[in-house]
C-alpha cells in the first residue's frame, strides 16, 4: 500500500469517527432535552396536583355550601323566614309546646319512645300545638352528617304532610331504627329511605324519595339548625311553653316517663 493511500485511509477514518461523535453528541443532547422536558412536565403535574388538592381542600363542604344558600326551598306546611317555623297540631290550640331535638340524640330517642305517644294524644286532643326546632350539633362533635341529613329528610316528609312528618320522626327515634350516638347511620340516604318504608305515606312515594336523594331540603335543614343555634337552648331534648322550660319535677331535664311528663305539662298548661 502506498503512503498516499495509507494517509488517505487514515484521514477518511478520522472523518468517519468525527461524524460518529457528532451524531452521538446530538443524540445525547436530545436525550438530555427530553429528560429535562419530562422532569419539567412531572414537576408541573405534581405542582398542579398539589394546587388542585389545596383548592379541593379549601372548597366548602356540601353542607357548608348549603348553609350559605340565600334562596331556600322550604317544605310545604311551614311558615316564617326560610320556612323554619314548623307547627304541628290544631290551629285553635291556645298553647304551643316548643320541642328542640337532634335526630341523632340518644336521649331524644328515649324521650320519644317513652313519652312520644302521650304527646301525640295531647296534640290530637287540642291541648297544645307542637313547634318543632331541629338541631344538628351532634354532627359537629364527630364531623358527621347524620343529623343534618335526617333533618333534611324530615323536611321531605313534612313536604308530604304534617302527619307523615310526625310518623317519620317517631320511626327515626324508634328502638328498631335509632343508632347509637357514635354511629352516623343517618348520613346514608338508603338508611333513611328504608326507615321511611315503615310510614304508609312515604313508602313508595317517588317525590319523597327524590327529595331525599337530591337533598332538596338540605339548605332548609341548615337554616332550621341555625334557628336552634341562635336560641338559648343548650341541649336536647328541651321543651318550652310560654318561654319557660318544661322539666321533670326536681330536675333540670326533660321528663323521661309518662307520669313525669303529665305532671310537668299540666303545670305548664296551668301556668
Amino acid at each position: 500500500m502506498s503512503a498516499r493511500n495509507s494517509n488517505a485511509n487514515k484521514a477518511a477514518a478520522r472523518e468517519r469517527l468525527r461524524e460518529e461523535r457528532e451524531r452521538q453528541a446530538k443524540k445525547d443532547r436530545a436525550r438530555r432535552q427530553l429528560v429535562v422536558a419530562g422532569s419539567t412536565v412531572a414537576i408541573l403535574a405534581i405542582a398542579g396536583g398539589v394546587g388542585f388538592a389545596v383548592v379541593q381542600a379549601n372548597k366548602p363542604s356540601h353542607w357548608e355550601a348549603a348553609k350559605d344558600v340565600k334562596s331556600v326551598t322550604a317544605p310545604k306546611n311551614t311558615s316564617g323566614t326560610n320556612g323554619t317555623t314548623v307547627v304541628i297540631g290544631k290551629p285553635e290550640a291556645k298553647k304551643t309546646l316548643e320541642l328542640y331535638e337532634d335526630s341523632r340524640c340518644p336521649i331524644c330517642a328515649t324521650f320519644e319512645q317513652k313519652v312520644g305517644a302521650t304527646i301525640q294524644q295531647d296534640v290530637d286532643a287540642g291541648k297544645y300545638k307542637i313547634k318543632y326546632i331541629g338541631a344538628t350539633f351532634i354532627d359537629n362533635s364527630d364531623n358527621g352528617e347524620g343529623s343534618k341529613n335526617a333533618l333534611s329528610a324530615l323536611g321531605a316528609a313534612l313536604d308530604v304532610s304534617p302527619e307523615a312528618f310526625t310518623e317519620y320522626k317517631t320511626a327515626l327515634y324508634s328502638a328498631q331504627h335509632h343508632p347509637s350516638e357514635s354511629d352516623d347511620k343517618f348520613a346514608d340516604d338508603g338508611a333513611l329511605l328504608e326507615i321511611a318504608d315503615s310510614v304508609d305515606a312515604l313508602k313508595g312515594n317517588a317525590e319523597f324519595k327524590k327529595n331525599v336523594e337530591n337533598g332538596t331540603f338540605d339548605a332548609w335543614a341548615m337554616k332550621m339548625s341555625a334557628t336552634f343555634d341562635n336560641s338559648s337552648v343548650q341541649g336536647t331534648p328541651t321543651l318550652r311553653m310560654d318561654g319557660k322550660t318544661v322539666t321533670a319535677e326536681g330536675s333540670d331535664n326533660a321528663p323521661q316517663t309518662v307520669p313525669e311528663y303529665e305532671a310537668a305539662i299540666a303545670k305548664a298548661l296551668a301556668g
